[in-house]
């Protein structure tokens, strides 16, 4: 029994479409429990964290901080591990320093000097998934970027567990965090945007995590900044027939081994290479050690292989989908990737799997989902800094905009305005 099958873009029915665009974070389904989490925290601090923790990860937490042990962990893990973390922080720091911006001024023409200047956040808290797999890459996605950006103090909380993986442990105390917290969840989310008896209070919260956590987020956003709402995983292989069909099934079963809730599509306008594309998930399935998370998301009504008309219809579906992440294994894929403009990340040519960028080629992994890419990007330096304009007029540069100033704050029935211009100009 194949786990997907070939689609033709053309039948696609509204239910068939809405499976595939509608992708649902599942944060209404969650909101009313994440806010009860939250609401507590905010009300009772330290207490109703630890109360949530025997909850929900079933751990009784002694010391919420444990920033000691994320240090000590480093000389725990093998060699070739620490090895392997350390290049994915130099790979995402070297990416992301040249993300940095310029304060610029610029003197115009007529006496006015305008400018733009950049400075960091003081207090970011940055969340690391836990559940069902570790993640020290989300570790690296969330530290290094406000590191980079200069932010004076980050913290990081990580849901709680009789032992924590030192793997997640050793990223964050080497990706260059200040403070780590054992609390995960709605708690955690919570945690970081009021503070606790122990848990620092932050201007923004960054990270993935599962509903809970994104529902959280949701709640907290008008008393602290976020990042975005991400849902499941998410991937859109666009294949021509040049391309190798183990390559794409591996792509889709990648993405499809996060969650049973992601969504993996491959859309191709060669009839043999998607029936070559099911044939391909279907042997490969067998020897992935998470075969069961992996079929969960292969038959839901939101992972497809699709067949296309063209490859214009193939790129005019993949620019509606506005996918997390987007591969494109094609003849002339540049000239495809030049035709689409929503995507989180873009993977190019048959040798740059996603996997690249979700460890260690140093773009960020923290992407948007469920259509986000046609309004937003990923998580990047920007997100860490605060942008202040600068201006200065000479006096020849107030005058010639005075009418100009006066005749609009008139217009908008604002006097006082009108008058904070003529009160300098009338000392000529």
């Amino acid at each position: 029994m194949t786990t997907l099958s070939v689609t033709e873009i053309a039948d696609l029915g509204l239910e068939a479409r809405a499976a595939l665009f509608d992708r649902d974070a599942g944060i209404d389904a969650a909101r009313n429990d994440a806010r009860e989490i939250v609401e507590r925290v905010r009300e009772e601090g330290d207490v109703a964290v630890r109360e949530f923790c025997r909850t929900y990860d079933d751990v009784d937490v002694g010391n919420l901080e444990i920033t000691d042990d994320c240090e000590r962990a480093v000389e725990e893990i093998p060699d070739d591990v620490r090895a392997a973390i350390e290049t994915a922080i130099d790979n995402v720091r070297e990416f992301h320093e040249a993300q940095v911006p310029d304060d610029w001024r610029r003197e115009f023409d007529d006496g006015r000097e305008l400018g733009r200047r950049f400075r960091p956040l003081e207090r970011v808290g940055v969340y690391v998934p836990g559940g069902r797999a570790a993640y020290p890459s989300s570790a690296i996605m969330g530290v290094v970027p406000a590191v980079v950006a200069g932010v004076e103090h980050v913290s990081v909380v990580t849901p709680p567990a009789d032992t924590i993986n030192p793997v997640t442990l050793a990223a964050i105390h080497l990706s260059g965090a200040d403070a780590v917290y054992s609390v995960g969840g709605a708690q955690g989310i919570a945690a970081l945007a009021y503070g606790t008896e122990t848990v620092t209070r932050v201007q923004k919260i960054v990270g993935p995590g599962n509903r809970w956590v994104t529902a959280a987020k949701a709640l907290v956003r008008n008393d602290v900044e976020i990042d975005l709402l991400a849902g499941p995983s998410e991937i859109v292989v666009i294949a021509d027939e040049t391309a190798d069909p183990d390559y794409v099934a591996a792509e889709l079963l990648a993405q499809a081994e996060h969650d049973p809730n992601a969504s993996v599509v491959a859309v191709t306008d060669d009839e043999g290479t998607a029936q070559a594309i099911t044939e391909a998930v279907d042997a490969q399935l067998a020897h992935r050690k998470r075969a069961d998370t992996i079929e969960a998301a292969l038959e839901s009504d939101a992972s497809a292989v699709l067949l296309a008309r063209s490859m214009s219809e193939a790129i005019l579906f993949t620019e509606e989908y506005a996918p997390e992440h987007l591969s494109i294994i094609a003849d002339d894929d540049e000239s495809v990737l030049e035709r689409i403009d929503s995507a989180g990340s873009v993977f190019l040519g048959p040798d740059t799997p996603v996997a690249a960028g979700d460890y260690a080629s140093g773009t960020n992994h923290v992407l948007p989902t469920n259509g986000g890419a046609k309004v937003t990007g990923g998580l990047s330096v920007d997100h860490f800094l605060r942008a202040t304009t600068v201006q200065r007029l000479s006096r020849d540069g107030l005058a010639s905009l005075g009418p100009t100033i006066t005749t609009l704050a008139e217009a908008e029935g604002l006097e006082a305005h009108a008058e904070s211009v003529r009160v300098r100009l009338e000392d000529e």
